[in-house]
């Protein structure tokens, strides 16, 4: 627990130190902290878009607004990672917005790699639909929950800095957000763990 605790600590005053050198358009701290968050900033934009090439136009927009914010003086001062987060699921809900589509969580169309067993391929495509399906009817709020919570690893303290709420209401739309997909899958035939 400890060694968790120090390893933040340090992660955040290094994070702490390239943002005071970035705010001074130091191309070696920006240029880390590209290297740092740009994948998975652009995993976390294509899981939601389930567009490569969107994904790749709104994880640049993601450092566009990042580079102005800094050029205008009011870019982040702490926790960088949840703000680019935050950035991004603005982006994204933009992008849906100008689309006037219903947001929604793609899973990654390439996970499946069953060998040279068709019927088990087939088996896991058709449960990949269910929860894709499953996903789909949960709120917006729930979907970016669950992104980040079990697809991007975050804890809920973090995932609650990134979606700007308290951890409290996180856990609440994590536990509805589990239980609206057990309901979903148990009424689509699955077979859902207890």
């Amino acid at each position: 627990m400890e060694r968790g605790k120090e390893r933040n600590t340090v992660a955040s005053e290094r994070e702490s130190k390239r943002l005071q050198k970035a705010r001074s358009f130091d191309r070696k701290a920006l240029g880390a902290i590209y290297d740092d968050f740009h994948q998975p900033i652009y995993s976390y934009i294509y899981r939601r878009v389930g567009d490569v090439e969107v994904a790749r136009d709104l994880t640049a927009d993601v450092f566009r607004r990042f580079l102005q914010a800094i050029h205008n003086k009011t870019g982040p001062n702490q926790n960088l990672r949840a703000w680019l987060y935050r950035v991004a699921h603005n982006i994204v809900v933009d992008h849906y917005r100008r689309r006037q589509n219903q947001q929604h969580y793609p899973l990654e169309e390439n996970i499946i790699c069953v060998g040279d067993d068709p019927i088990q391929a087939a088996e896991l495509n058709l449960k990949t639909e269910k929860v894709r399906a499953a996903l789909l009817c949960l709120t917006p709020d729930q979907q970016q929950v669950v992104a980040l919570k079990f697809l991007e690893g975050m804890s809920n303290k973090e995932v609650a800095e990134i979606t700007g709420k308290p951890v409290g209401a996180v856990k609440s739309l994590q536990h509805r957000a589990l239980a609206s997909l057990q309901r979903q899958l148990v009424q689509a035939g699955e077979e859902v763990p207890a």
